[in-house]
């Protein structure tokens, strides 16, 4: 039974006119962006009551979910470690403990392992803690690394003498990634704008006392700029980059004073990646094709026009990545969808691929650190088979499972099943949809079914293991992914049929999809449930609007809904850059185009699916706002009486919880409302055999 509605809050209607292009528009919560408005503070804190008051009946439900979640991971673990300049590095998760430990050891028997970083201790006190940057510099002496407390992206960049285990006297705000400089004295690193681009590059020279160089500047505010370094070392790499263009820089990695070069010219619509070996630049280019194509030119006279083709661009073959050794060259390929490694010796020309055993699955390099080795790391996962790392001689073929993420409690994959079926959209294109169910528990009848979609920036989807799932599939649940235009999931043409002006093909797809999952027998409209985080909560949105009456409930995570009004706020830290990925509002055409589909524009008086949504107070992508504005506006609409229920954590930003053990309560708490709304609450029957 479904808990009993309490009053939802709903906040106080503040009519505020944004117009556009000759069309009357009013947003009448647009007042709930105010962040220090103790009054939106409350509002949300309402919202968070109401959200509690519907789960106090499921309580049980989410101790008992999170309980099986919890028992089916081994707390106390270490990853894989990987080898660089004669060191091992690993982290470690120890039970009871929210966050990883990183360790090294060196290369030599009886070596003990140190630790580097200890992320708990950092955390202590601190509600949120996320580290990015992690670089240990050339000499194994430093560790520059940086932090984000409030998961606004907001790092700050330090460095620990490993010796010693203190952190220098040295704090920088604002900033990202970062490398060293061969003399492991030279600290590159990016800092941001006021609306959270990376656009400098600095250099710092540790110790020196002198100011910080600034080296780089990146002014037009399409580009965001990355920082990164070759796998021999030799080239630090600087990538401006915006949604379609990429201008590669250079320096040398040995000169603490070098400045940067460019590549290539900035040709608008052209994108690249590079890696270096003997002299010779390999680059990544999509300048003949939307597909890429792989060419190698003079690393002191690079140019297109003198440049070997090594692989043609092919219009049915993405080239994804290419992973650069003394001797091997990995490219990853999507062929038609399929991920495929194929591997070139560079002595001989001969290539070939590494083998998987599934026909859908998910694969590519793990951490390969080494460039003169004869071993590539591979990560392998499908929906079925657990996180697994593979260590391939690339000499031989042989490939050798270094390690399978264990899933305690009896799991056996042979117990489940997976599939894909294919959508028929509205213009005749096929969609793939993966799908992933347990054996004992599927009869050929309809039953309860999730799909889940992201549909964007061209990243795919790929199929891919999750313990807390088999929460679901133990239930009776099928899982599904919906491969919709506007990924990766086929391709550079995929992402190019699903993005601006042709953006509303991924809301079709979507509803396509679901379509066929009712026609084929898998589930009804009564028991067919769709989740979609960011990108994706749009995406489920939408659809929603488009169908309602085709879903029984809609799980929407940080959720982009009010396109127009974001869109038009270019001091947000995505905007101006993400022109190139929705479209410009304040152009008419685009504006045409995203008055179609903007969830909360477009929301009606209709008998809606019921909601969950999910926000972080901190998130500068999505900010809070768009999903407590889309709830209010929501409940003064639907003719129905289905839960709208909206949950922000006030800690966290766009990805939810930092630590292991929040984040797995918050997902606890999820499948608890997929459950009571399916009506699916009991026990589990026990492990598939």
């Amino acid at each position: 039974m479904l808990a009993r509605m309490s009053k939802a809050p709903i906040p106080a209607r503040r009519p505020k006119d944004v117009s556009l292009h000759g069309e009357t528009r009013i947003d009448d919560w647009h007042w709930l962006r105010e962040r220090d408005d103790p009054e939106v503070i409350a509002h949300l804190h309402a919202e968070n009551a109401h959200t509690e008051a519907w789960f106090t009946p499921h309580a049980a439900l989410k101790r008992q979910l999170y309980d099986e979640m919890l028992a089916r991971i081994q707390e106390d673990d270490d990853d894989v470690p990987w080898r660089k300049n004669g060191w091992w590095h690993w982290s470690r998760t120890a039970k009871g403990r929210q966050y990883e430990t990183w360790l090294r050891r060196r290369d030599v028997p009886g070596a003990p392992e140190e630790v580097m970083l200890d992320v708990n201790a950092l955390a202590e006190g601190k509600p949120f803690l996320q580290l990015g940057a992690l670089e240990v510099s050339p000499d194994t002496t430093l560790l520059a690394y940086s932090l984000d407390e409030s998961g606004a992206l907001d790092y700050t960049l330090r460095v620990r003498d490993l010796a010693t285990g203190e952190d220098l006297p040295l704090a920088i705000e604002k900033t990202e990634d970062a490398a060293w400089g061969n003399d492991s004295r030279t600290l590159y690193y990016l800092t941001k704008d006021e609306a959270r681009r990376t656009h400098r590059v600095w250099r710092h020279r540790i110790g020196s006392g002198l100011p910080d160089e600034l080296l780089y500047e990146e002014t037009d505010e399409l580009f965001w700029v990355g920082l990164g370094k070759t796998r021999d070392e030799r080239y630090l790499v600087i990538a401006s980059a915006s949604k379609d263009t990429t201008e590669l820089l250079v320096m040398a990695a040995d000169d603490p004073a070098a400045r940067p070069r460019i590549v290539l010219p900035r040709r608008r619509g052209v994108e690249m990646s590079l890696d270096h070996r003997h002299g010779r630049f390999y680059l990544l280019v999509n300048d003949t094709g939307r597909n890429f194509r792989l060419v190698e030119t003079d690393a002191e006279a690079p140019s297109l026009e003198t440049a070997r083709e090594l692989i043609a661009q092919r219009d049915d073959v993405m080239l994804e990545d290419v992973d650069l050794f003394e001797r091997w060259m990995v490219v990853q390929e999507r062929d038609r969808g399929t991920l495929k490694l194929r591997v070139f010796d560079l002595n001989t020309g001969r290539d070939w691929h590494i083998p998987f055993d599934e026909a859908v699955y998910s694969a590519g390099g793990e951490i390969n650190e080494e460039f003169d080795t004869d071993l590539y790391r591979v990560a392998y996962t499908s929906m079925v088979t657990p996180h697994s790392i593979y260590d391939v001689d690339l000499r031989t073929g042989e490939r050798t499972l270094k390690k399978r993420q264990p899933v305690l409690g009896g799991y056996d994959p042979k117990g489940y099943d997976s599939t894909q079926i294919l959508a028929r959209a509205a213009d005749g294109t096929e969609v793939p949809v993966s799908l992933v169910w347990r054996r004992d528990r599927r009869h050929g009848a309809p039953q309860p079914l999730l799909m889940y979609g992201y549909g964007a920036y061209g990243i795919p989807v790929d199929p891919y293991f999750s313990s807390s799932r088999l929460s679901l599939l133990d239930r009776g649940a099928v899982f599904a992914i919906a491969h919709v235009r506007g990924g990766g999931d086929r391709g550079r043409r995929w992402y190019d049929d699903g993005k601006l002006a042709a953006k509303p093909n991924s809301f079709s797809d979507f509803v396509a999809c679901a379509e066929a999952l009712v026609a084929q027998g898998w589930t009804t409209p009564a028991q067919l449930i769709v989740e979609g985080g960011s990108a994706g909560g749009l995406l489920v949105a939408a659809a929603a609007n488009l169908r309602p009456e085709l879903f029984r409930a809609v799980v929407a995570e940080v959720p982009f809904v009010d396109v127009i009004n974001t869109m038009l706020d270019e001091t947000l830290p995505l905007t101006v850059g993400e022109f190139l990925e929705w479209g410009n509002p304040k152009e008419p055409a685009d504006y045409a185009v995203m008055r179609r589909y903007s969830p909360y524009d477009n929301l009606r008086a209709a008998a809606y699916p019921a909601m969950y949504l999910r926000a972080g107070l901190n998130d500068s992508q999505v900010p809070y706002w768009e999903a407590a504005k889309y709830a209010a506006k929501l409940r003064t609409l639907r003719t129905n009486h289905e839960p709208a229920l909206l949950s922000v954590n006030m800690d966290a930003g766009h990805g939810g919880a930092s630590g292991r053990y929040d984040a797995l309560a918050e997902r606890a708490e999820v499948v608890a409302f997929m459950l009571a709304i399916w009506g699916l609450g009991g026990p589990t029957a026990g492990a598939a055999t």
